[in-house]
């Protein structure tokens, strides 16, 4: 009886029956380690670094949050000057978040005590003057009514009322406030100066006199509340641009003030 063979399988094993062998050992037949059937994952590899694209745009909500922020920090600001002036400058902070339209929360979230406060309330009034000299400076023709218009909306940024809190309360070193000041003195003394140079003002008196009159004129009388003292600032300011004018009338007493002399004074 003739036995018959199989045919030889001259292709090699069967690839569904080989796995690869993780271990670096080539192929092994089915049936080895299951975990030896996916390559090993080197120790040392690193993921790569995970970084955040800071040029991305903030989302319409973001700019909106952020412009509602910027509103209510410019309305505690506004709403503590107005504070302190009619009232005084232990004036409660529940006062100033109340007449800003704001909870106490959002008050302190943006301001941390009362003297940050009232170091933005300095710096406020100290931009608002600058911004009104510069604008008077550039938009009035007559050396004199620059000077005038001057005088006249300074006197709106209640200074003297504001001056007792903020000499005792902000610190005149901080840079921020340094920096405002000088900046102050440099728009009105070119006002000053060119009134003077143009033979309208007396050449007698310097910056400081222009701010003491400014502050004298706007700080309200012991026990007179501002609303009532309001009515005469016009009057005492006009009399005060009055005495200004060249020629001069009379000799004055003393040296020209200076911006320098005035602040040595409030120390």
């Amino acid at each position: 009886m003739q036995v018959t063979r199989p045919p030889r399988n001259i292709r090699g094993p069967d690839p569904r029956l080989t796995c690869w062998r993780g271990n670096g050992g080539g192929f092994s037949a089915s049936g080895a380690d299951p975990a030896a059937r996916t390559p090993a994952r080197p120790r040392d590899r690193k993921e790569p670094p995970v970084t955040l694209d800071t040029n991305v745009a903030p989302g319409p909500r973001a700019v909106r949050l952020r412009a509602d922020a910027t509103r209510n920090r410019e309305r505690i600001v506004a709403a503590a000057r107005e504070a302190i002036v009619e009232l005084g400058p232990d004036v409660p902070l529940d006062e100033v978040a109340r007449r800003a339209g704001v909870g106490n929360a959002t008050l302190y979230r943006h301001f941390a005590d009362r003297a940050d406060l009232v170091r933005h309330v300095t710096l406020s009034v100290v931009a608002r003057t600058v911004k009104r000299a510069e604008d008077a400076l550039a938009e009035e023709p007559d050396a004199f009514a620059a000077l005038r218009r001057f005088v006249l909306e300074a006197a709106q940024e209640r200074i003297g009322a504001l001056c007792p809190l903020l000499t005792d309360v902000f610190d005149r070193q901080d840079p921020a406030v340094v920096s405002q000041v000088e900046q102050m003195k440099r728009s009105i003394s070119a006002i000053v100066e060119r009134a003077q140079n143009a033979g309208l003002v007396r050449t007698d008196i310097a910056v400081g006199d222009v701010m003491v009159a400014v502050t004298q004129l706007t700080r309200p009388l012991p026990g007179v509340c501002c609303a009532g003292f309001d009515r005469f600032v016009l009057r005492h300011l006009q009399l005060f641009l009055d005495g200004l004018r060249a020629p001069a009338c009379s000799v004055l007493a003393g040296n020209a003030a200076t911006l320098e002399e005035l602040q040595a004074g409030m120390s």
